[in-house]
């Protein structure tokens, strides 16, 4: 069995490559780690960190399919991040002008949580710790 020890990053590919990384940074609060353009590819590979651990690569190309977003498509259901309150970090999001959904409860946790989409409509959720 192989011996994986976590994730090491999750890759996205964006349509607008300054949309979302004023998202990804601005109101997400992820740092640059590395931002490098990739002249033959006409396109940008941007590392981010979450409290100072590489979490996520932004890329950008110049033409990319749609993608279906909805939680229930197949692939990817969404990637969520931890949060001490989940309804102050919901009130950033709505003041920083992101629509969120209203908040739940998981009624085998009891744990608190509510969805938002990146510019792009990756789902993204706050999950309260």
């Amino acid at each position: 069995m192989l011996q994986l020890k976590n994730i090491h990053h999750i890759a996205v590919i964006c349509s607008n490559y300054a949309v979302s990384k004023a998202f990804y940074t601005q109101v997400l609060g992820l740092t640059v780690l590395q931002e490098i353009y990739r002249p033959e590819r006409d396109s940008y590979k941007l590392d981010l960190a979450l409290n100072g651990v590489y979490v996520l690569e932004l890329f950008s190309f110049p033409e990319v399919p749609a993608r279906l977003s909805f939680p229930e498509a197949a692939g990817l259901r969404h990637l969520a991040f931890a949060v001490k309150d989940v309804e102050a970090a919901r009130q950033d999001l709505i003041h920083a002008g992101v629509p969120v959904q209203e908040i739940r409860t998981d009624e085998h946790t009891n744990q608190r949580f509510c969805f938002f989409s990146d510019p792009d409509g990756l789902p993204l959720e706050l999950y309260e710790l």
